[in-house]
């Protein structure tokens, strides 16, 4: 049996409540095959690395070749393990996984790793990151097979848990052959990292919409969402995990086989702002592509205009291209507030309507009197750009002139970043000129779909472009199997409650 800690009680909150949240990605992953290395310290330092990808709950699962141990719970990595803790973990096996909902509430239960008793009498871990979009279907599956949970208790309603729930059940003879019969029947976006008590697995859709990369140690093997994962424990490069790939780490090393033909499409998002700016995807190093992002922004966007400034850290390299390509001189205009995110502590009343200036405050010496350039990674809804545009005449700006480093959000993603219903997406509803005005900019300009492929060094075909122009590479099924709630609806508990 796994030991788990956490309370189920616990309840997280943000500072930011009431303003608009960025889009987020569902989860981080880092996984390790070691022996002589302090495995449970890689993984915490690895999460460390990913901590964007995943702000709700965190979790490490670990193996000494017997048995498999998972601790985690809700908050941040750094809040949710100590060095007591993680002396506790001991073995030569981990997985660890950050996470942010993108299927399922942000409660304890759907926190991962995930774990599963196998037939054989093991143990299953898993972790994911994605989303998938045949989770209907796969809840059906398990109440076939009578797995559903009959405690009564609220459970676990992640597409997560289903795999893991599947493919424990599976795993008759051996995890490797559960994994390659249940792989080819999951559709959508995952990057699946899991373990038994001998074995690392990782396994990438085959179209490989997020991203997972393979590294080496002196004793071991690493596998990560962000290559910058990989740098923080002194691991080299190997290269990605290809689509429709399944890869196996044991004593006996490294074994790859294929259960689905790969066709890539990679998410473009990645590059605008999932991913760190230190890591590389496709070969391709993310902080190249969003200065030359910029670059392309002032050619197809110029301004008039005494100063450049970034909405940091997003908006950071963008303005740097821009600054470069425009000859507009490049400053730091906003503070941010490194210490704002998730916390435990509801903000008051009071300091709930200060909005934005919660996270970034303006350097009103520096705007004052001046016509800006203010360059960000992208607009949802729009709350923030308003709040933003409105903080900075304030402070003195002269004029605000929006530049955006992606194109105009006008579609929902189903295959794992939270953003918000069509309905409420402002691209979806105005063009750019309606924009401009609802956030009140002097001027709004978008960054081209094809400025920002040609930016990332991808060919067009290989990228998943479906939030900026709705042309969806894996099919969706009705609408009413969708939703990151889909499992906690009442058709959803038709379907199947975990336990």
């Amino acid at each position: 049996m796994p030991h788990c800690h956490g309370s189920a009680g616990s309840v997280e909150l943000s500072v930011t409540d009431g303003m608009e949240a960025p889009p987020r990605e569902e989860c981080g992953l880092f996984g390790v095959w070691a022996h002589g290395e302090d495995v449970a310290k890689l993984a915490y330092f690895g999460l460390y690395a990913l901590q964007h990808r995943g702000q709700e709950a965190a979790g490490i699962a670990v193996s000494d070749g017997e048995r498999i141990v998972v601790y985690k719970d809700l908050g941040l990595v750094a809040q949710v393990f100590d060095e007591v803790t993680l002396s506790s973990l001991r073995g030569h096996i981990a997985l660890g996984h950050t996470r942010y909902s993108t299927t399922g509430s942000s409660i304890w239960e759907n926190a991962q790793p995930t774990f599963r008793s196998t037939l054989a009498g093991g143990g299953l871990a898993l972790g994911h990151n994605g989303n998938l979009v045949n989770t209907a279907e796969l809840a059906g599956r398990v109440r076939e097979l009578g797995l559903t949970g009959a405690n009564g208790r609220q459970g676990a309603s992640t597409d997560s848990d289903l795999v893991t729930t599947l493919l424990a059940n599976l795993a008759g003879q051996s995890v490797e052959a559960a994994a390659l019969e249940l792989l080819p029947t999951l559709r959508g976006a995952f990057s699946l990292v899991f373990m038994d008590e001998g074995t690392l697995y990782a396994a990438r859709d085959p179209h490989g919409v997020r991203p997972l990369v393979l590294g080496r140690l002196d004793r071991g093997w690493v596998v990560a969402s962000e290559t910058a994962a990989l740098d923080i424990v002194g691991a080299s490069f190997v290269r990605e995990i290809e689509p429709g790939e399944l890869v196996s780490i044991d004593a006996d090393g490294l074994r790859s086989e294929r259960f689905a033909p790969p066709t890539p499409k990679g998410c473009l998002f990645e590059f605008v702002y999932l991913a760190r700016p230190d890591t590389h995807i496709s070969g391709r190093s993310v902080y190249a592509a969003r200065v030359e992002v910029g670059r392309r922004l002032a050619r197809e966007w110029p301004a008039e205009a005494e100063l450049v400034i970034p909405v940091p850290e997003s908006g950071t390299p963008a303005a740097i291209g821009y600054a470069e390509e425009s000859g507009i001189p490049y400053g730091l205009g906003l503070v941010k507030n490194s210490y704002v995110g998730r916390t435990f502590i509801q903000p008051s009343q009071t300091i709930r309507q200060l909005g934005i200036r919660l996270k970034l405050n303006p350097l009103r010496n520096v705007i004052r009197g001046r016509r800006l350039v203010v360059v960000d990674d992208s607009i949802v809804r729009g709350n923030t750009q308003r709040a933003l545009v409105r903080m900075l005449r304030e402070a003195g700006a002269l004029a605000v002139h929006v530049r955006i480093s992606s194109p105009p959000v006008r579609w929902p993603c189903y295959y794992g970043i939270d953003f918000a219903s069509r309905t409420e997406l402002i691209s979806s509803e105005l063009d750019v000129d309606g924009v401009r005005a609802s956030i009140g900019a002097d001027s709004l300009g978008y960054v081209s779909l094809d400025g920002l492929v040609s930016a990332s060094e991808q060919p067009r075909n290989r990228l998943c472009r479906a939030c900026y122009d709705g042309e969806y590479p894996i099919p969706l099924p009705a609408p009413e199997l969708l939703g990151k709630h889909m499992l906690e609806s009442a058709k959803g508990r038709d379907a199947v409650v975990l336990p």
